[in-house]
């Protein structure tokens, strides 16, 4: 029955994570008892709209769920489930809104490394806000539904007015590691990875292969890249060639197949080695003039300005692949401990 397992699934949604597998087990197992009992007792199987009153009467998933809960204090049961997913939403917004301001005030005022670091430090300070205010939101609606419930609105969810038609669709449970990938993606990636890294190796010897027409450009500009940036270059090149060569291993072996959310957490961490480099030049001169003596009044305050735009550029991009390598982590972490959770 699809919509029972629609509703079960809704249900889960807001269960104690570690107890998920067993109330859902105990659930379905009682569920389908008692609509064999029905059909049995119609001599056929239930109409979708008998079905739909069947789960109606049932209560809605998160009243159902609400049964399950711990005992709170502040937030009682019945509202818990909403009061979590509206929490992990709202701190999902913040650090999303939070970080997307903060990147783009950090590049247009050419920050310093202490606004960086004041910018990454604020981050705790605002979720605990935004906990707070969550929080005292609900446990105002929790006193206002234990002292006066007249004066309460119906709770969408926590009603009898409900339609189990409303219900999501199962969802695809993706296998371990991610989407696997295909034979011919896997070959194409191999190909194109080879191409890249002899393309890429040429470029300082001839920058027209990157910039075209404005390699011209670049030769006559009075600014030129400082040697770090040469250091820089081996490094992606040395990290390609590692990528490269794990996923010609991953082909000989035959586990081409899954992406593996371990090997991408690896390489994000290898990822950020080039860009700290770059960020640990001091006075950021990652641009210099080709003749200083000759230049210098001409076009030292513009290279300062670069100088300190570059250095903001790449604050920014090593922020970004922080928080996406901080996510991929906690998914590991939080992957695990749902796996020891159910085999408890």
């Amino acid at each position: 029955m699809e919509l029972l397992d629609r509703y079960l699934q809704a249900v889960k949604k807001h269960l104690p994570f570690k107890r998920q597998d067993d109330i859902i087990a105990e659930l379905k197992a009682n569920m389908e008892s008692q609509l064999e009992d029905k059909e049995a007792e119609l001599g056929r199987p239930l109409t979708q709209g008998e079905q739909e009153d069947w789960l109606r009467k049932m209560g809605s998933p998160m009243m159902v769920a609400a049964r399950y809960q711990p005992q709170q204090y502040l937030i009682g049961p019945a509202i818990f489930p909403i009061y979590w997913y509206v929490l992990r939403l709202a701190l999902l917004w913040a650090t999303v809104i939070y970080t997307i301001v903060s990147a783009v005030g950090l590049a247009t005022s050419m920050p310093t490394g202490t606004a960086v670091f004041d910018a990454l430090f604020r981050i705790p300070g605002v979720l605990v806000m935004v906990i707070a205010w969550v929080t005292a939101a609900f446990a105002a609606i929790e006193f206002v539904a234990t002292h006066c419930p007249e004066k309460l609105p119906p709770m969408p969810g926590l009603d009898g007015k409900w339609n189990p038609s409303t219900l999501p669709p199962l969802e695809k449970r993706p296998a371990p590691g991610g989407k696997p990938r295909s034979y011919s993606k896997a070959v194409a990636e191999i190909v194109f990875g080879f191409l890249f890294l002899g393309w890429f190796v040429l470029v300082p010897q001839n920058p027209y292969l990157m910039f075209g027409p404005g390699a011209a450009y670049l030769a006559a500009s009075p600014f030129q890249l400082t040697p770090v940036w040469m250091t820089f270059f081996w490094c992606v090149v040395a990290l390609n060639l590692v990528q490269l060569l794990w996923r010609c291993i991953d082909f000989w072996r035959g586990t081409w197949q899954q992406a593996g959310l371990a090997k991408q957490i690896i390489f994000k961490i290898l990822g950020l080695i080039p860009i700290v480099i770059l960020l640990a030049v001091g006075d950021h001169m990652l641009i210099a003039l080709k003749h200083p003596e000759l230049d210098q009044v001409h076009y030292g305050e513009a290279l300062s300005k670069i100088n300190l735009a570059t250095h903001g550029g790449l604050t920014v991009v090593c922020i970004i692949v922080t928080l996406t390598l901080t996510w991929d982590i906690f998914q590991v972490f939080f992957n695990e401990y749902r796996k020891n959770a159910a085999a408890k």
